[in-house]
């Protein structure tokens, strides 16, 4: 007989550990985003390290112009591909593991039911962000690095194994947990974001009458949205972080208060904000396509193998 599972956000118990369907869906979500769309993260991470300019719509423009005819036709823009789609998949995976088990942990210490506040979306996204970014850290550097320059530049890392080797030898493990302090910080982007999507689609469920599905339109409607509101809180800090991980940020830069103090004296407040633009062309597909995957997976996946499957109505 088999096992049969404790229910996550209402769900009904299920022959799939709850756990594993966040993961698969995270997990899922992860890898689709990264190939979706890796090269506007190419070009976003270029316009961070800049520091000739301010990062303008034509600064986007010739950063891709100059990868194509530098750095080997098209294909460099998926430079970096498998760190990033490894950082992604991975992250996302824990992410929403852990995310789904703390949200059900409340619900049952509290003992309300379903009923969960701002600060209880707030928190538990929070919480998620901190164990994910402390596990992933490693990856993102060898990523960032990878990303930011061309395959033939002087000290590129030619593969991940190629990275991680290099990184241990010449930084030690400190150097893996380069950007960790801003990534922390960036935790609240995560727990605005979940917060805003959350109470979006609580609202939006409740004006449904809180029977139907909602749809792929909802989904793509709200995560943009809850993205955008979170994007313009923290993006700074993403600066911040990239700035650190580049390869010869320990001589640049002592920590990440001497990142803020330089870039505000270079580059004034708008330093904070260089590739926002491309950052968002970036994310709001990705955010989209990340957060359609994992709730339609998180959806069908108990439903593929339980006995009595719904027949959902969708778009």
């Amino acid at each position: 007989m088999p096992r049969v599972y404790p229910p996550i956000e209402g769900r009904g118990n299920s022959n799939i550990s709850p756990s594993l369907v966040e993961s698969v869906a995270g997990f899922s979500a992860g890898i689709v985003s990264t190939l979706a769309v890796h090269p506007f993260d190419v070009v976003k991470t270029r316009l961070q390290i800049n520091l000739e300019s301010r990062a303008q719509v034509g600064d986007t423009v010739r950063i891709v112009k100059d990868i194509i005819q530098n750095e080997g036709s098209y294909k460099a823009l998926y430079r970096g591909l498998m760190p990033n789609m490894i950082g992604n998949s991975v992250s996302w995976g824990l992410y929403f593991m852990w995310y789904g088990n703390i949200k059900d942990l409340v619900r049952r210490a509290r003992g309300e039911g379903d009923r969960l506040t701002s600060a209880d979306y707030f928190l538990a996204s929070g919480a998620s962000g901190i164990l994910t970014a402390v596990f992933t850290n490693p990856i993102w550097v060898i990523k960032t690095r990878m990303l930011s320059t061309g395959k033939n530049a002087p000290g590129a890392y030619q593969s991940i194994a190629h990275g991680t080797k290099e990184l241990w030898q010449t930084e030690g493990l400190k150097g893996f947990y380069r950007g960790l302090t801003p990534s922390l910080f960036g935790v609240s982007h995560g727990a605005i974001q979940f917060m805003a999507y959350e109470q979006l689609k609580n609202s939006w469920s409740v004006t449904r009458g809180g029977k139907d599905k909602l749809t792929n339109g909802d989904f793509l409607l709200l995560s943009a949205t809850s993205k955008m509101f979170a994007g313009s809180v923290t993006y700074p800090y993403q600066v911040v972080r990239s700035r650190l991980q580049i390869y010869n940020a320990g001589q640049r830069y002592s920590s990440a208060r001497d990142v803020i103090k330089q870039v505000f004296k270079k580059e004034g407040i708008w330093g904070f904000y260089r590739g926002l633009g491309p950052n968002l062309i970036r994310v709001l597909p990705s955010t989209c396509v990340t957060f359609l995957v994992y709730e339609n997976t998180k959806f069908y996946l108990p439903r593929f193998f339980d006995e009595d499957k719904d027949d959902p109505g969708d778009d």
